[in-house]
């Protein structure tokens, strides 16, 4: 029947590359309008293992705490970060409107700012209230003139105490200090620094960060290969807007699994731009260098692109959306037609040099090819969909679209591939088409123990190292470090009070949830546990009486009536110049008075503009400042019906189901840790989620899998040989080198330190894919009498299409993606090996067995 359909197309060739290329551009039009891509990569494990329930159960109680976007503001000072957080808050949802949907601070944040000094001890708070008391004096001046002019001001005051003998200039010399900095910086020319008020007021290092988080709620496209780019680019674009830029001293940091997951396939996306054109061209290069004809690589590019188009059209009739594994189906398709294509091509070229006649050669190839390539096919067929009823969703979809691509690639080479070949007309061959490897056959065939031995050895140093091959299932691995979603996660997850690594539960009740805390935090691997009761201080009666206290004080300092407006101009330079005297007349001998005249004294110098500068320096953060305290003041009495409502509604559900959260202690970058932590929360409620339950959990799911799928794939295979092929002994000798390859790739992996991960495991297919091909040719090749298998034409077949499909993985290994990288070495150290095995160890297993029957 491959005979008579290749004659046919051979002599109604214009018909069949004319439908050919209809059937293509229909196609083609339907994989367009029917083929989606949904990068939502929590499809890729199945949704109905338990901790995939877990986490649903969690979404669906607290669904504000999902698919947000983590904004990071870092300040020059703590008043500037909080003054640079409260203007995108206001502006993000305005400036955006159907894009940004909100953008909200971390309700747990702004119940602290209210509420923390609840949450010190009495003797930390007593401290506070004092310097608060103290300060009230400066408080009241810029209180009314938040302002450099209402800072100066408040100076001169207390330098008119020290003139009267009320104070000593000492006393204000941390104020005079602070007020120095940005003055010496400006006289000098150069940026001035802020004044870090919180510091200020505290008496030493501030304990709040000038750090800021802003949450914010987006559209997303799941379509789109950044599903929350244009949400990102939105941000970033308001942040430069308003001036939160590296020149101003802020940095704006996005992370969150949303960025996070745009910044994989960002950089998937740019190591494709670097490993497609390297790959392309080494493809047509090694094809040329193979085939020795710039008309058969034409015909064998056209089929694979035929080919290909029909895959993608076959994805969308049963997939319909291709997910971030299953887009990989081009690069399998491309990599194991070649081979059919190659293999094909190969046969006509060495029946055209020993026939002449192409029309003859072609039919001679086509009888030659049948049964071989026919049952490479369906074998690599069987072996994707092994994959299919696996719990790994992603590869299964990837297994069924391989399959039918192989059913696909046959057809094409038995149709289209002699049509073009027939039109194409390639020049006849001058030489015969196998190696020049006679020696290399004869070594064979004298050690044939020996390398049979040797891949023996080989073989069982792999079986031991198996079971204790390095796995790292966290994804964070996979991507460019360098990459500021990456980054700025890493840099949080520094400190386990972020909680990047924290697991949460489900109580029935808050009553349940106190019960469980109380077993979380008997663990030795937790850090600390939060539930809705965490936001309830001790002891808060007498707190309480003492910030009502230091309130009726400092109430109608920190409001006054009446807030004076920005000076002008002149009023800056009057109030400058007024405050140098006083420092010369009040404090001729105190150094640090005299450097800060002297500063003044040459900003005034400078002009207009220069006082300016140290007004921005010295006096923007007041406000924020001012603000702060007046919340701090604020503070009342905190239970369990007072907590605030959108803080609580993220603890409490509508039903009553409590969120409890564990912290982790240990370094959770460390899988035997992470799996040690694991294993204790687990032991308390089996019932957890979070990123760590989901990193382990998903690799079993993946070892699984693909221990699963080979195995039954290789049964599968095995069981298709042994009927076509009517030998049990031809099965194995598909099987072996197979087995022996995978074997063999584990001991490479050791040595090149590469641990199996979400990326590279993809290898396993492929080798399955490739080598059963490979193996089969061999084997058909023993079967119909041939004795010096290298030689032969089918090895030069299968060494050019090796090195095409291995310059296509080995260009994946220059991805900055490392997940790419790292599948891209992998699967050529397995490519290279799996021929190794058919080259060597093949052969010598057919010379010891000797001449088939």
């Amino acid at each position: 029947m491959a005979v008579r359909l290749v004659d046919w197309c051979w002599r109604h060739a214009w018909a069949v590359v004319i439908a050919s290329l209809v059937a293509t551009v229909l196609l083609g039009w339907f994989a367009a309008t029917h083929l989606s891509l949904d990068t939502d990569e929590s499809k890729l494990i199945s949704q109905d293992l338990p901790f995939r329930k877990v986490e649903r159960q969690i979404d669906q109680a607290f669904p504000s705490t999902s698919e947000r976007i983590a904004v990071i503001i870092d300040g020059p000072t703590t008043e500037l970060a909080e003054d640079a957080v409260e203007k995108l808050a206001q502006l993000l949802p305005a400036a955006h409107k159907g894009l940004i949907h909100d953008a909200s601070r971390p309700a747990e944040e702004m119940f602290f700012r209210k509420n923390g000094l609840l949450f010190m001890s009495l003797a930390e708070l007593e401290q506070i209230v004092e310097r608060m008391v103290q300060a009230q004096p400066l408080l009241g001046s810029v209180a009314k003139d938040p302002s450099l002019r209402g800072l100066l001001t408040s100076v001169d005051l207390v330098l008119q105490g020290i003139a009267h003998g009320q104070a000593q200039p000492k006393d204000i010399e941390p104020l005079i200090t602070q007020l120095d900095k940005p003055a010496a910086a400006i006289a000098a020319g150069r940026r001035a620094q802020p004044v870090d008020w919180q510091s200020l007021m505290s008496g030493g290092p501030s304990k709040d960060a000038p750090r800021r988080f802003l949450m914010v709620h987006g559209t997303l496209d799941y379509g789109d290969l950044e599903p929350a780019s244009k949400a990102i680019d939105a941000i970033r674009a308001t942040a430069r807007d308003i001036g939160l830029v590296p020149e101003n001293g802020f940095k704006v940091s996005i992370t969150g699994n949303l960025a996070l997951s745009d910044a994989n396939f960002a950089t998937v996306a740019e190591g494709v731009e670097i490993s497609a054109p390297l790959s392309f061209v080494a493809v047509l290069v090694l094809l040329f260098w193979g085939v020795r004809s710039g008309r058969v690589v034409g015909a064998i590019v056209i089929s694979l692109i035929v080919g290909l188009v029909a895959t993608a059209a076959f994805a969308a009739a049963t997939v319909g959306s291709l997910n971030p594994i299953s887009v990989a189906f081009a690069v399998m398709f491309v990599g194991i037609a070649v081979d059919f294509a190659i293999q094909f091509v190969t046969a006509f070229r060495n029946e055209r040099f020993l026939k002449g006649e192409p029309e003859a050669a072609v039919l001679s190839s086509a009888r030659i090819m049948a049964a071989p390539l026919s049952l490479a096919a369906i074998a690599t067929a069987v072996g994707f969909l092994s994959f299919l009823p696996t719990a790994y969703t992603g590869v299964s979809q990837l297994g069924l679209i391989a399959g039918g691509g192989m059913i696909i690639a046959l057809v094409v080479d038995f149709t289209l591939l002699p049509a073009l070949l027939a039109l194409l007309k390639p020049l006849p061959e001058k030489e015969p088409v196998g190696l020049k490897l006679q020696r290399a056959d004869g070594f064979l065939r004298q050690h044939a123990k020996g390398v049979v031995g040797a891949g023996l050895a080989v073989g069982l140093v792999g079986a031991v190292l198996l079971p204790i091959m390095p796995l790292d299932f966290d994804p964070l691995h996979l991507q460019d470090p360098k990459a500021e979603a990456v980054s700025a996660f890493f840099e949080l997850a520094q400190n386990p009070d972020n909680g990047v690594y924290a697991v949460e539960t489900l109580a029935p009740s808050v009553d349940a949830a106190r019960a469980l805390t109380d077993k979380f935090e008997a663990v030795p691997e937790v850090h600390r546990v939060m539930t809705v009761l965490t936001f309830i201080p001790e002891g808060q009666d007498d707190k309480l009486a003492m910030i009502s206290d230091v309130a009726m004080v400092l109430g109608p300092t920190l409001s006054p009536a009446k807030v004076l407006p920005a000076p002008s101009a002149e009023e800056l330079l009057d109030a400058l110049s007024k405050l140098a005297a006083q420092l010369d007349a009040v404090a001729p001998d105190h150094k640090p008075s005299q450097s800060l005249a002297a500063h003044i004294k040459a900003i005034i110098a400078k002009g207009p503009k220069a006082a300016g500068e140290y007004q921005t320096a010295a006096a923007a953060g007041l406000p924020s400042l001012l603000s702060g305290l007046r919340r701090s003041l604020e503070a009342e009495k905190v239970t369990l019906d007072t907590i605030p409502a959108d803080l609580k509604r993220e603890w409490v559900s509508a039903d009553g189901r409590a969120r409890v959260q564990v912290l982790p202690k240990i370094d959770m970058q460390n899988q035997e840790a992470r799996n040690r932590f694991n294993a204790a929360v687990t032991a308390v409620t089996p019932l957890m989620a979070g990123a760590p339950i989901s990193m382990e959990q998903s690799g079993h799911v993946v070892i699984g899998a693909f221990a699963v799928a080979g195995v039954g794939a290789l049964a599968a295979i095995g069981l298709l040989l042994g009927l076509m092929l009517r030998r049990w002994l031809d099965s194995a000798l598909v099987l072996a080198p197979l087995v022996l390859g995978a074997l063999a790739t584990v001991i490479a992996a050791r040595l090149a330190g590469i641990a199996l991960n979400f990326a590279n495991v993809i290898a396993l297919p492929l080798l399955l894919g490739i080598g059963v091909a490979f193996n089969i040719y061999f084997v058909v090749n023993w079967r119909n009498g041939v004795v010096d298998h290298l030689s032969s034409p089918t090895t030069r077949a299968v060494l050019f299409s090796a090195l095409t499909t291995g310059s296509a993985f080995g260009s994946l290994a220059v991805s900055p993606h490392l997940g790419t990288a790292s599948m891209g070495l992998l699967l050529f150290l397995s490519l290279g090996l799996s021929v190794a095995a058919t080259f060597i160890v093949l052969p010598s297993l057919f010379h010891l067995i000797g001449k088939a029957k």
